[in-house]
């Protein structure tokens, strides 16, 4: 699951791929031929075939790639078009053949038709958990060999965490563009008129039930925490509870079930006093993404389990403000549910494509003060700046692009210092997670539709059943 609305598995909206639009560069003696237009042709290059070897610049070759902003979104597809033209200065005879695909992300059957066809681009967009996938259909490039400090300047500075997720058997095959933890979403406004102080957001699961007893208190139908317990996203939240706390989903084999445990239990049992005893959670239940955000905005919450981005979502679509929100760490602190998007590169297209695709990649998502990472114009083309996201870098380069994101800020970041101040490690979802989820789903809604929910037989019950998916 990814960020925002498209975290979850990939949407079910119907998405159509439309035409290729082509930034044709100049090249120095004119215009590229019409072998290099097309994106399954091959390419001329330098003669250098040493993977490790950086893109020459005069190699002439053409590269499609994934999830160009579409029309509806112009800040974002002029800010592509002055990377390609940028980009285009340094590689000139490089040709970036943009698809641009309606919701930014193919549905499940689409993607895995296209896996299967062998008909992705050069350069496709994919989630963390897609690599499985992707490698059962043999269609990402091992890349190992051409991603170095050469090609990669930054990549020392990138969180091996986020790289691991991206590697199998010691290979890597992708590259970041974004990623995600997740945390305890707040708002000020209900804090404040309950007497909590919103700067600083509970750390313990203990904390969370007084606080959240505190707001429903305010009465006029007011939840003082929310939670998913429907379409798979119950399960995945019940995932990153267990997180928290210290527990996991699968044991290290991924072959088998682990949350049958008596910190399941505990997970469980708190959500459903809160629910039961306390009367904090709400009177509606069976709630998917967008209907937690929806009461925030409204007023009618007072924290629940998020990323980051779930804030300009709120701001740009459901009429938030940005200083009505602050974040904190995830309860409990152990581990906290991570994730992210890449960009993969298809497995048997020449190694200058390759070259030429690694080199978009490090000047598009993977350099600090350029392409995604230039906030100056983010700000200037009046779009976010300041969410804590994506948050890869380290070192210096974290230094220094942290540094600019509160020059550039269109949004109090002093909202986001617990969360900042209080990194907590990064968990991957597990093995089939989708599949889990489902299952899980009926371990959330239980405790929260059923007052005398029977904690023991929903989970061995989920236990079996997941067993069952991971082949115990």
């Amino acid at each position: 699951m990814r960020s925002a609305r498209f975290r979850r598995a990939r949407t079910a909206s119907a998405m159509t791929l439309v035409s290729a639009l082509t930034l044709t560069a100049l090249a120095a003696c004119g215009t590229s031929s019409s072998k290099d237009d097309d994106p399954g042709s091959g390419s001329k290059g330098s003669g250098n075939s040493d993977p490790a070897a950086p893109l020459d610049p005069k190699t002439r070759v053409t590269i499609s790639i994934d999830c160009m902003p579409p029309t509806a979104k112009a800040a974002e597809l002029k800010e592509w078009k002055e990377d390609v033209a940028a980009f285009n200065k340094t590689y000139p005879n490089v040709t970036i053949q943009g698809r641009s695909t309606a919701g930014q992300c193919l549905e499940p059957p689409r993607f895995t038709a296209m896996l299967k066809a062998k008909s992705q681009p050069d350069v496709f967009y994919t989630y963390f958990t897609d690599l499985p996938q992707v490698l059962d259909n043999d269609g990402a490039q091992d890349i190992t060999a051409y991603v170095n400090e050469k090609s990669v300047p930054r990549l020392k500075d990138i969180d091996p965490n986020v790289l691991n997720s991206l590697k199998q058997d010691g290979k890597l095959y992708g590259l970041p563009t974004s990623n995600y933890t997740m945390g305890l979403l707040v708002n000020r406004k209900l804090f404040q008129q309950a007497g909590l102080n919103p700067d600083t957001p509970p750390r313990t699961w203990e904390e969370v039930r007084a606080a959240a007893k505190k707001i429903a208190g305010l009465g006029n139908g007011i939840a003082g925490f929310g939670e998913y317990s429907a379409t798979n996203q119950g399960g995945w939240h019940f995932t990153a509870q267990m997180y928290s706390v210290g527990g996991d989903i699968v044991d290290p084999s991924g072959k088998k079930a682990a949350f049958n445990t008596d910190l399941g239990k505990q997970v469980l049992k708190n959500l459903h006093a809160m629910r039961w005893e306390d009367d904090s959670m709400g009177k509606t239940q069976l709630l998917k993404w967008g209907d937690l955000q929806k009461m925030v905005t409204t007023d009618k919450l007072g924290m629940y389990l998020a990323a980051p981005d779930d804030i300009p979502y709120m701001v740009q679509q459901l009429g938030a403000t940005y200083e009505n929100f602050g974040m904190g760490p995830i309860p409990g602190e152990k581990n906290t549910l991570a994730g992210g998007n890449n960009y993969m590169i298809k497995k048997g297209i020449s190694a200058d494509k390759v070259k030429a695709a690694v080199a978009w990649l490090n000047f598009k998502n993977l350099s600090v003060g350029k392409g995604q990472f230039d906030w100056a114009r983010t700000k200037a083309d009046s779009l976010p700046v300041g969410i804590p996201q994506p948050n890869f870098w380290l070192n210096e380069s974290k230094k220094t692009d942290d540094a600019a994101r509160v020059k550039d800020a269109t949004m109090p970041v002093a909202n986001f210092k617990t969360f900042m101040d209080n990194p907590v490690q990064g968990k991957a979802e597990p093995p089939k997670a989708q599949e889990i989820y489902k299952i899980l789903d009926n371990v959330m809604s239980g405790v929260l539709t059923n007052k005398d929910a029977d904690v023991d037989k929903l989970l061995a019950t989920a236990e079996s059943q997941v067993n069952q998916i991971l082949g115990a």
